[in-house]
């Protein structure tokens, strides 16, 4: 039989656990049947039920989503971070820029510089096409993330871009 030591906060039905390290988990619900989601500790999601007083309880953990495998980014090492982000810049390439898609033709016709040029876009719209201009202005965009959320937000923030471009080009005329 082990031995835990558990430090906890409630906050009304949300209890705080902690680690030597800081926050390690969230849970939800009582005893008799909680949900832990965990925060800077390895592990998904917990569901838990148990008869209180006998010490008797069953665990699930939740199945894998489509994020499984990811490291938190709250434990990224320094290369691990930059192996996310070359993977993340080499999808945006392939899916996003690839041969047969709106962005590949944004570049190959230079639509985006056109639409920062002559366009009357406002300050946000301009900033958000300008980190699509050139395959080297995404590439140095992505690379200057400084976490993996960071990197998922600047992704997304690519994928806007060319949903905005397209759309603007194809009001002006510009595509096929």
């Amino acid at each position: 039989m082990s031995v835990r030591f558990r430090k906890s906060a409630r906050l009304g039905l949300l209890r705080f656990n902690f680690a030597r390290s800081g926050l390690s988990s969230i849970s939800v619900g009582g005893r008799g049947a909680s949900f832990n989601i965990p925060v800077a500790r390895p592990g998904r999601a917990r569901t838990t039920v148990g008869l209180p007083g006998t010490g008797l309880s069953w665990s699930v953990e939740a199945p894998a989503g489509p994020a499984a495998g990811l490291p938190n980014s709250r434990r990224l090492r320094p290369g691990q971070l930059e192996a996310f982000k070359s993977s993340v810049l080499a999808v945006l390439q392939s899916e996003v820029f690839g041969p047969g898609t709106p962005g590949q033709q944004l570049w190959e016709q230079d639509m985006v510089s056109r639409l920062l040029t002559n366009g009357r876009l406002g300050g946000r719209l301009a900033g958000l096409l300008a980190v699509i201009e050139t395959p080297q202005a995404l590439e140095g965009y992505l690379l200057r993330a400084q976490s993996q959320d960071d990197v998922k937000h600047r992704a997304k923030r690519c994928i806007d871009a060319v949903r905005d471009a397209t759309q603007l080009a194809v009001a002006r005329g510009w595509f096929a």
